[in-house]
C-alpha cells in the first residue's frame, strides 16, 4: 500500500469512528503532524526576521518557502479535521478553520503592501497582523482540540511554545534592532548595503544612523516590555491553567527561551543577524507558577509579581547582555491590564468544560 492509499485509509477509519486502540493512534498521529507543521512555520518565521535584517525582501526566499510548507501541511490536517470530524470538537474545528482562513486572506494583503509600500520590515505593520492573528486562531484550536481529548501533556507544552512564539514575534523587531544598530556604530553592520539604501531611500535620507534607526527600531521604548508584560505573561498565564502542572508556565517559557538561544547560535554561525535572546521572560514565568501556590483566587496577585519580574529580568539583562530599550515606567500600566486579564482567566477557567480523554460526539463541518 503506498503512503496515498495509506492516507485515503486513514481518513475512511476516522469518518467512520474508529475503535479505542485505533483512536489513540489515530489521535496522536493527527497532533503530532500538527506539531510537525507549526514546527516548520516556526523555525521558517524566525529565519526571516534575520534574513530581512540583511537581505532585501523576496516572496520566494528560503524562510518564506519553509512557512509555507508548514502552512500548506496545517491547510491538509484543517481539511482532515473538517471532512472527518475526527480529534477537534465545534470550537477548537471553527478556530482551525477561522484561523487558516484570515492567514490566506492576509497573504495577498501584505503581498500588495509590499508593492506599495516597499520594504514594511517592522513586525508591526496592519498586514503582519493579520499574519499573526490568523495563526494565532489556529493554534488556539488546535490546543483546545488537545486540551478536550486529555491527553499526556508533552504535545500540550510543544503547541503553546508555538503559540507563545507567534504571540512575541513582533518583539523580535527590537530584539534584532538593538544589535542590528550596534553593529552600525562599530562600524560593520549586518545589512547589504543594498538594503541599507532601499531602506533609507524610503524616507529620502543619505545612508546614516537616523537612517538605521528608522529601519531597525521604529517604535517606542515602552512597546517591547508592555507586550511581553501583558500578552507574552498572559499567554503563560493561560498556559498553566490548561496544562495544570506545576511550573508550566516556567517549562513552556524556558523552552521558548532555548529554542531562541539555539536560532542565535545558528544564525551566527551562519553569517546572518543575530538577535537579543529574551531570558527575562523566564523570570515572569517563575513569577506566575509562583503565584499559583496561592489558593484560590489569591494567586491574581501574580499579576503585580510576574511584571516586576520581567521588568527587573530586562533591567538586568541590560547591564550583563544586550536588551531592546524599555521605558520602565510602562509597568504602571502593564500591572492594572494583567491583573484584568488574569482575572478573566480565573473566571473563564472554572467554568470550562473539563478534559475528555475521548470526544464523545465528532464536530459538523
Amino acid at each position: 500500500m503506498n503512503v496515498i492509499d495509506q492516507a485515503k485509509a486513514k481518513i475512511e477509519l476516522a469518518k467512520a469512528g474508529p475503535g479505542p486502540a485505533e483512536h489513540e493512534e489515530l489521535l496522536q498521529l493527527v497532533y503530532r503532524l500538527w506539531a510537525l507543521a507549526l514546527l516548520l512555520k516556526m523555525l521558517g518565521a524566525s529565519w526571516d526576521v534575520s534574513w530581512h535584517f540583511k537581505w532585501l525582501r523576496d516572496d520566494l526566499a528560503p524562510p518564506h518557502l519553509l512557512n509555507t510548507t508548514g502552512t500548506m501541511l496545517a491547510i491538509a490536517l484543517v481539511l482532515f479535521h473538517s471532512y472527518t470530524g475526527f480529534g477537534m470538537d465545534k470550537a477548537a474545528l471553527r478556530l482551525v478553520q477561522s484561523g487558516t482562513a484570515v492567514f490566506l486572506i492576509a497573504i495577498p494583503i501584505d503581498l500588495l503592501n509590499h508593492e506599495i509600500n516597499g520594504l514594511d520590515i517592522t513586525s508591526w505593520s496592519y498586514s503582519h497582523a493579520l499574519l499573526y492573528i490568523g495563526t494565532a486562531m489556529m493554534i488556539a484550536g488546535v490546543i483546545w482540540g488537545w486540551y478536550r481529548n486529555g491527553n499526556a501533556p508533552f504535545l500540550a507544552v510543544a503547541f503553546w511554545l508555538f503559540f507563545l512564539e507567534n504571540v512575541l514575534f513582533p518583539n523580535q523587531h527590537q530584539e534584532y534592532g538593538v544589535l542590528s544598530i550596534a553593529a552600525w556604530d562599530r562600524g560593520a553592520p549586518y545589512a547589504e548595503p543594498s538594503l541599507l539604501e532601499f531602506a533609507a531611500n524610503q524616507i529620502s535620507r543619505p545612508v546614516d544612523r537616523e537612517a538605521v534607526l528608522n529601519f531597525a527600531m521604529p517604535v517606542e521604548s515602552w512597546v517591547y516590555p508592555v507586550w511581553a508584560g501583558v500578552a507574552g505573561l498572559i499567554v503563560l498565564i493561560a498556559a498553566r491553567y490548561l496544562i495544570a502542572r506545576p511550573w508550566a508556565a516556567t517549562a513552556v517559557a524556558g523552552i521558548y527561551v532555548a529554542y531562541r538561544a539555539v536560532a542565535w547560535l545558528l544564525l551566527t554561525g551562519t553569517d546572518f543577524p543575530p538577535s537579543t535572546v529574551p531570558f527575562a521572560l523566564v523570570a515572569g514565568a517563575v513569577a506566575v507558577d509562583l503565584a499559583f501556590l496561592l489558593p484560590g483566587a489569591a494567586k491574581v496577585a501574580g499579576a503585580v509579581a510576574a511584571p516586576a519580574a520581567l521588568y527587573g529580568g530586562l533591567w538586568l539583562q541590560d547591564r550583563l547582555l544586550e536588551a531592546p530599550p524599555v521605558a520602565y515606567a510602562s509597568i504602571l500600566y502593564v500591572i492594572p491590564a494583567l491583573l484584568v486579564l488574569w482575572a478573566a482567566a480565573e473566571y473563564l477557567i472554572r467554568r470550562a468544560p473539563a478534559p475528555s480523554r475521548r470526544l464523545a460526539q465528532p464536530a459538523v463541518a
